[in-house]
């Protein structure tokens, strides 16, 4: 309870909460605040500027009055709808890949901290993939495995894993010789057990805070790769995407880049922030230094 109470005084936290909570309120309502299929395209409003109002004719040949708040990007589809469901996609992304790269380098992780034949092997190969750049891996898994939502998840997920293994191996090694590691050993605990019983509990605040930074890097990783065109299809609205299309007519209509780019960097910096206050209160000694 302590913990919460000093995590909720740190105004950084409060205010990255606040960002992240208005973030995920407006991905989950995004069929209803959307005020058109992120689809839907009018040739009679392509790069229309914000507050632009008409009739617009739906891919059933429906005709219906809409505001195009945020304006309309080349194809004359509504930026706001579109920026709106990429939040959705842009917060899946840093959820998922921050908890398969946790759940990946932890496992990993506490077997070569813990089993000496293992680390040997192991920590040679996440050494190699720690010498390939993490976009440039990730390109590579989409290019290979196709693009799809778990495809991404995946191809930015496997840079991270090397990372979050050294760190847990770390902790394993500061561990399996403590007292209570060794009084575990002498009444024959199963290996298994002493890992899940003794040492990931003493791992797991080390593991949140770095959660919170991958998944900050998933969301900026996500944006590159649809920027460039190699993250989820083309149809699939995401910031990314959505900044790619509108730099050719940046001149004309600014915003098509600037407003995703509004969503995308305080979603970020929310994280961050999210995750320093983190590790403020869960690393103690780091506390005490500051």
């Amino acid at each position: 309870m302590n913990t919460w109470k000093r995590l909720w005084r740190n105004g950084a936290v409060r205010g990255a909460a606040a960002v992240l909570a208005v973030l995920a309120l407006l991905a989950l309502l995004a069929p209803w605040l959307g005020t058109l299929d992120p689809s839907a395209m009018d040739a009679s409003f392509v790069s229309a500027p914000a507050g632009t109002a008409g009739q617009v004719t739906l891919l059933d040949g429906r005709q219906v009055a809409h505001t195009f708040w945020m304006g309309s990007d080349s194809f004359g589809r509504d930026v706001w709808s579109r920026v709106l469901y990429g939040t959705r996609i842009s917060l899946t992304v840093g959820l998922f890949t921050a908890a398969v790269a946790v759940l990946l380098g932890c496992l990993l992780g506490m077997l070569a901290g813990y089993f000496r034949a293992v680390d040997a092997v192991l920590m040679r190969v996440m050494d190699g993939l720690m010498a390939i750049p993490a976009v440039l891996l990730a390109i590579t898994l989409v290019a290979v495995l196709g693009a799809s939502l778990s495809t991404v998840i995946l191809a930015i997920a496997v840079p991270e894993v090397p990372r979050v293994t050294r760190l847990v191996r770390a902790l394993v090694m500061g561990l399996r010789d403590e007292p209570f590691v060794e009084a575990a050993r002498a009444l024959a605990t199963p290996n298994a057990v002493i890992l899940w019983r003794d040492i990931l509990p003493n791992a797991l605040a080390p593991l949140i805070v770095q959660g919170t930074f991958i998944a900050a890097s998933a969301v900026l990783t996500e944006a590159i790769l649809s920027f460039l065109g190699l993250g989820l299809p083309a149809d699939v609205p995401t910031w990314g995407s959505i900044m790619a299309e509108g730099r050719v007519q940046f001149s004309q209509s600014p915003g098509n880049v600037m407003f995703p780019a509004l969503f995308l960097v305080p979603t970020v910096l929310a994280i961050n922030l999210l995750g320093d206050g983190l590790r403020d209160v869960l690393d103690p000694k780091f506390s005490q230094r500051v």
